[in-house]
This record gives structure tokens, C-alpha cells and sequence, in this order.
């Protein structure tokens, strides 16, 4: 039987992240982990340790994006990093840039975002590897708990934002009921549950996006644990030929 209480606490106290920072030092120096514990960790630290941030002043816009700048008003220095961080552009609106990244994650912008820079004129960008990043950081924590780094994304049909998984290292990222019984014994054809989002947005909402508390410990979760880091969030893509919106 699953456990019946989940709870998820944020960690407090981690200062300013820089580029070299130890993050797993800094975190195990806070919170105490073990081996069944899932440590949750916005992308923008991790981004931050691993220097994905790029300076404006050394970008030079193309063509394409001074055209789309213009249609949105922005800096076309800020659209030109969206193009790196992308590996096509599904949608442009006059808001928004809807693409795949190089890591195959479908969402605004690339996931380029300013919000928490430490300066006015730069923008963090995705950890280039966020299941590797997930990995190194967990061998860096007592007791080798999972770990899960996460980015806010929005959702096909619904308003709003939720943390999603972007990297994943000792977490089963979903778990298959299909071809199961439900409980009154009904053959289960399409349940199939992304723990490793769930998880992700649950830790996030004891979190302010204005508390500087990017790290959560949940517990309660460790049957979905294991002890080999395993496939990472690849699972939990779709790929784009059973995609219905791309």
C-alpha cells in the first residue's frame, strides 16, 4: 500500500547561488537527507551553479529575432537567446514564443527567464544537462536521496503555471497502472501517473516565488525511489508523432 501522508518542507537559508557554487554542500548543510528522501531544486539555482546565464551585452540578435522583437516589444537581444535555447519555434504570438529546446521540453521561451537574475541585464537559461545536473547533485547528498529539478511550465487546456520535472536522477518519473485493476476491478487502459511532476508541483507550492527557498524536501515517496539514478525525465516526453498539438 502507498504511504497516506506526503509532506514537503522547504529548506531555508541558502544564500545568492553562483557560478562554482557547491550546491549539495550548501544544501546538506541546512537539511538533513536520506536514502528514501526526494530533494526537489528549482532549475534557476542549479542554472545559476553551472554558469547558464548569459550577459546581454555579448548578444548579437539576427535578423529573425529583431523581426519578432519588433512584433513584441522586446529586446532583441532577449529573443536571440530564446533562438539558441531552441531547437525549432512551434508558435509566435505577439506575447510569446512557444518552442522545443534542445533537451526536447516543449514551452514558453525556451524556459529563458530574468525573474531572479542577479543582474538587470542578463537571462538564465536551462542547465544544459539537467538530468546529469540531477545526478551530480545527488551523489553529492547524505544518504544519495533522489532528486528532481524542476521548471515552472504552462498546460495544454488550463490557465496558469505548475512545476514540472526537467531532470531526474533515483525517481521512477511515472508510475503505469495500465493494464491493472481498479478497485472494483475495472481494467485500467490509460492511467498513468508522472510522479516526478507531481512531485514537482507539490514541492513548489510551499515555496513563494519571492522567498529565495528553491529547495524542498519531500518525504513519503520512497516507494518510487531506487538506488540506480534510472532513465531520467526522458519518460515523461512525448514524443512529437503522438503529439496532437505539435
Amino acid at each position: 500500500m502507498p504511504p497516506t501522508t506526503v509532506t514537503a518542507t522547504a529548506v531555508p537559508g541558502l544564500p545568492e547561488i553562483r557560478a562554482g557554487d557547491d550546491l549539495a554542500a550548501l544544501i546538506a548543510a541546512r537539511v538533513t537527507t536520506g536514502a528514501e528522501d526526494v530533494v526537489v531544486v528549482a532549475h534557476k539555482v542549479i542554472s545559476k551553479a553551472e554558469g547558464a546565464v548569459v550577459p546581454l551585452a555579448g548578444v548579437e540578435p539576427c535578423a529573425l529575432a529583431r523581426t519578432i522583437a519588433t512584433r513584441q516589444h522586446r529586446d532583441p537581444r532577449q529573443v536571440q537567446v530564446i533562438l539558441d535555447q531552441s531547437s525549432k519555434l512551434l508558435r509566435i504570438t505577439d506575447q510569446v514564443l512557444i518552442c522545443r529546446t534542445h533537451h526536447g521540453f516543449v514551452c514558453a521561451n525556451a524556459g529563458v527567464d530574468a525573474s531572479n537574475a542577479a543582474h538587470e541585464d542578463e537571462l538564465i537559461v536551462l542547465p544544459a544537462d539537467p538530468d546529469h545536473s540531477a545526478r551530480r547533485l545527488r551523489m553529492g547528498l547524505p544518504g544519495t536521496p533522489a532528486v528532481i529539478v524542476t521548471d515552472s511550465f504552462g498546460r495544454a487546456w488550463r490557465n496558469g503555471q505548475a512545476d514540472v520535472a526537467i531532470g531526474v536522477a533515483g525517481l521512477r518519473p511515472l508510475e503505469d497502472w495500465r493494464g491493472l485493476q481498479d478497485s472494483a476491478g475495472r481494467a485500467l487502459n490509460a492511467t498513468w501517473i508522472a510522479v516526478a511532476d507531481q512531485a514537482a508541483s507539490a514541492a513548489d507550492l510551499v515555496r513563494g516565488k519571492d522567498s529565495r527557498e528553491p529547495v524542498v524536501l519531500v518525504r513519503g515517496l520512497g516507494r518510487h525511489v531506487t538506488a540506480a539514478d534510472g532513465p531520467g525525465v526522458q519518460p515523461l516526453l512525448r514524443p512529437a508523432a503522438t503529439d496532437l498539438f505539435l
